[in-house]
């Protein structure tokens, strides 16, 4: 197994304001400065954050956006609503578990709020065939060929997750040619960002299953096992399908979090 460090992962670096040729969605690069102001004491801990009005002004961006990247500090914890008076900004030292609801993958997630000690190990990489179920959601033909990565993710020592991705071919060959995510070192999502991959939007289903023999390996437990499977498809902005996941979550591991904020 390698061990997977900020660096290693890719992760985009925090600019200082809003990169309009960027992939990245300009919300999310809100999110990025304001969680540095955050998490650097720029903006300590219950102070009040800058208002919309202000953040719109500061950033040229739209009310909508902003609003946007304040509900997500908020359900990432950074943040919290006071009614009447605003938000502020509180830090969560480490992550309770995995927030599904977040269009950023497992890894980004924990690495974002600050937790070490995740190791991922490639079990698989290669061209084949997909289930039709991987197919279907991708909207492929029965016989056109996709590539899969399959992975192991360790948290402090203790397997947590066995995940298979699946990219059509164009995405595919991308994938196939990136050294550091074949390596276990680099980010996927950070990867298909790069490429200019963004997602515009995701489905995730969650299912409690037995876990059947091969993902049972994989995972170091009894065959029949309770886990947690999570099934997710990404799409961009003119509706095409480039990611399609299957997860299996030992939850005694890292547990799934979802978040409801009060609109």
């Amino acid at each position: 197994m390698q061990r997977d460090t900020m660096a290693a992962e890719g992760m985009v670096a925090l600019a200082k304001s809003i990169e309009r040729e960027s992939p990245v969605p300009y919300y999310e690069q809100l999110f990025g400065i304001l969680g540095e102001r955050i998490r650097g004491g720029e903006i300590a801990p219950e102070e009040r954050l800058p208002s919309e009005l202000e953040l719109t002004r500061e950033f040229g961006l739209s009310r909508a956006t902003v609003r946007q990247t304040l509900a997500k500090l908020e359900s990432e914890g950074l943040a919290r609503k006071v009614a009447r008076r605003g938000m502020f900004a509180s830090v969560r030292d480490k992550p309770s578990g995995w927030i599904v609801q977040d269009e950023q993958g497992f890894l980004e997630s924990q690495l974002r709020h600050g937790q070490t000690g995740i190791e991922t190990e490639v079990v698989g990489a290669r061209f084949a065939v997909p289930p039709a179920h991987v197919a279907d959601a991708l909207e492929l033909g029965a016989s056109e060929e996709v590539f899969g990565l399959e992975r192991v993710r360790s948290l402090e020592g203790r397997i947590a997750m066995f995940s298979t991705n699946w990219f059509p071919a164009g995405v595919g060959r991308m994938m196939a040619a990136a050294d550091d995510v074949l390596r276990g070192e680099g980010s996927v999502n950070t990867t298909l960002r790069q490429a200019g991959h963004v997602s515009a939007g995701a489905r995730r289903i969650i299912h409690a299953l037995g876990a059947p023999e091969p993902v049972a390996a994989r995972l170091g437990v009894d065959e029949g096992t309770p886990v947690l499977r999570v099934r997710s498809l990404s799409w961009d902005h003119d509706g095409t399908r480039f990611d399609y996941y299957e997860t299996w979550v030992l939850t005694d591991v890292v547990p799934l979090e979802v978040n409801v904020a009060a609109s």
